[in-house]
This record gives C-alpha cells, sequence and structure tokens, in this order.
C-alpha cells in the first residue's frame, strides 16, 4: 500500500519559512519524479516543484522560484520543500505526489498533475500579512 504523508505546515508571517516533508512508503522512492502541488481556496490545483528520479533534476512554477527549493533524501524516503520568502498569496494546501513512470521528458510533463500516480493528504500552509 503506497502512502505519501506531507508534515511541516502551518501558520507563518509574510516574509517567514517553513520546511514541508513528505514521507514515502509501499514504493520504490528513487525511482520515482516527485512533485509538490497546492491548492488555494477556490482555485484549482496547480504545480509547485518536481524533482526526476536518477540525477534529480528539478522544476518550479515562475511563482515560487528563487523562494522555494525542493530536494529528495532517498535513504530515507523523503522529500522536502523549503520554502523562503513567503507571501500570503501562498497560502494553500500543498499536497506530495510521486510519478513512478521512469521516462523522462520536458518540464511540461512533471507540471500535469495526471501525470502523478500518488498524491499525500496535503498539509496547510497559511501565511498572515
Amino acid at each position: 500500500q503506497v502512502q505519501l504523508v506531507e508534515s511541516g505546515g502551518g501558520l507563518v508571517q509574510d516574509g517567514g519559512s517553513l520546511r514541508l516533508s513528505c514521507a514515502a512508503s509501499g514504493l520504490t522512492f528513487s525511482s520515482c519524479t516527485m512533485g509538490w502541488f497546492r491548492q488555494a481556496p477556490g482555485k484549482e490545483r496547480e504545480f509547485v516543484a518536481a524533482i526526476t528520479w536518477g540525477y534529480g533534476r528539478t522544476y518550479y512554477s515562475d511563482s515560487v522560484k528563487g523562494r522555494f527549493t525542493i530536494s529528495r533524501d532517498n535513504a530515507k524516503n523523503t522529500m522536502y520543500l523549503q520554502m523562503n520568502s513567503l507571501k500570503p498569496e501562498d497560502t494553500a494546501v500543498y499536497y506530495c505526489a510521486a510519478r513512478t513512470s521512469l521516462r523522462l521528458g520536458s518540464s511540461s510533463r512533471y507540471r500535469d498533475d495526471h501525470e502523478y500516480d500518488y498524491w499525500g493528504q496535503g498539509t496547510q500552509v497559511t501565511v498572515s500579512s
């Protein structure tokens, strides 16, 4: 049984930092491309960042590039999202996702939530102004 469990969300002030974690089990983590997505109230789920299996190539949405850093520790089956310089518009439920296909491709592939096979339950991030 595959499980993705996010943690690390919370309430933070404008300009603050948080680190999210996603602990994976029941799959071969090192062979998965992992992603972070978020969904704000009344909005569609959107791509935040992704990290491929193997070389660990990273991709970011324009809205978080330069502020967020995605990383992974294959020995711990865990992915991270370091979020700095947080803004109120970053407020959302953050989801981690696992893509089991070994097929790599262009960045558009990793931004598409349909490419991912498993999802966590989400963790709330609230940034106050």
